[in-house]
């Protein structure tokens, strides 16, 4: 086994032959196409502080019933689904030091079986995360536009519907996804999913800041302040960036990885791109490292009953 070996299944093309393969390698053998060599500890590192991060903000909605609503509830879901990465890392990266030390000695067909179930469990996580991605912002842009609508259109009922039917989609789409990941209509599917989340995301958010723009350029004129509304459209605009910047960042080059597997198995510059698989999966571990800081620990309230947490823990 090696790390997140799930993600890795897709690390080189299976649509060319090995003759093309080679010759394409042969052809794109500049420096830059050596790839890079991410150590296993990197990835562990990464991990544990994912693991941490995640693990705190379930255990704070878990113990605040202030925060027992629809929206914590999705951000909750996100921090488990990022947290059942970092375990399946964590996991995976114990049963390959005690299998190389010689402390654990498992037949083939066992380990065959743990890879099975390790790929099912990551890319679950990872469909589930992009999912709930999705649903915070659908759940936003609700709280924005129907405000006074919201707790009649986002009844808990709908949010336990809509939590369930995100976990259950994500459980078998990675069982078709693990079983025909060699196929490519479901990389085309895959992909055409994250671009759905990506446009979805851009253009709620999108529309959310030209409301709150509005609304801020509404009250400036009237108190005569234009200092405040700009300052205030450059903060809205700059966590816009963020937002939406950090996911195309962590998630778009293993996707564009994904793209030209199915485009351009064999051309020179797409088999350079293949070489930076692990920088890839690091971006994605680290987009479950950086999710609790733009959707969780920005509540005053969560981070409010992560002190009482600690405080009463000393």
């Amino acid at each position: 086994m090696s790390t997140l070996n799930p993600l890795r299944l897709l690390r080189e093309p299976w649509n060319a032959s090995e003759g093309n393969q080679s010759n394409a390698t042969a052809r794109a053998g500049s420096a830059w196409c050596q790839g890079l060599d991410i150590p296993n500890e990197l990835f562990l590192a990464l991990g544990l502080v994912s693991l941490v991060e995640n693990l705190l903000v379930v255990a704070a909605v878990l113990k605040n019933r202030n925060l027992h609503s629809p929206m914590y509830y999705f951000i909750c879901c996100l921090a488990v689904s990022d947290m059942l990465v970092s375990i399946s890392n964590l996991v995976e990266m114990l049963f390959m030091l005690l299998m190389e030390h010689g402390v654990l000695v498992i037949r083939a067909s066992v380990v065959r079986h743990m890879d099975n179930v390790i790929n099912m469990l990551i890319c679950s996580s990872v469909l589930s995360s992009l999912s709930f991605l999705g649903v915070i912002a659908v759940d936003r842009y609700i709280t924005i536009f129907y405000a006074l609508r919201y707790h009649s259109i986002m009844t808990l009922q709908r949010a336990m519907v809509t939590m369930a039917s995100v976990w259950l989609a994500s459980t078998v789409s990675s069982t078709v996804f693990v079983t025909y990941y060699r196929n490519n209509a479901i990389l085309l599917c895959l992909i055409g999913f994250f671009l759905f989340v990506l446009v979805l995301m851009l253009v709620l958010y999108i529309h959310m800041f030209a409301l709150a723009r509005h609304h801020l350029r509404s009250i400036s004129s009237q108190q005569k302040q234009p200092t405040v509304y700009r300052s205030s459209s450059l903060k809205g605009a700059v966590t816009l960036t963020i937002l939406l910047g950090v996911f195309f960042i962590c998630w778009g080059p293993f996707f564009f990885h994904l793209i030209l597997i199915v485009t351009c198995p064999t051309k020179p510059f797409c088999t350079c791109f293949f070489s930076y698989f692990n920088l890839f999966l690091i971006l994605i571990i680290c987009n479950s490292v950086v999710d609790p800081l733009i959707y969780a620990f920005r509540s005053q309230e969560l981070r409010r009953t992560l002190r009482e947490m600690v405080l009463c823990s000393w």
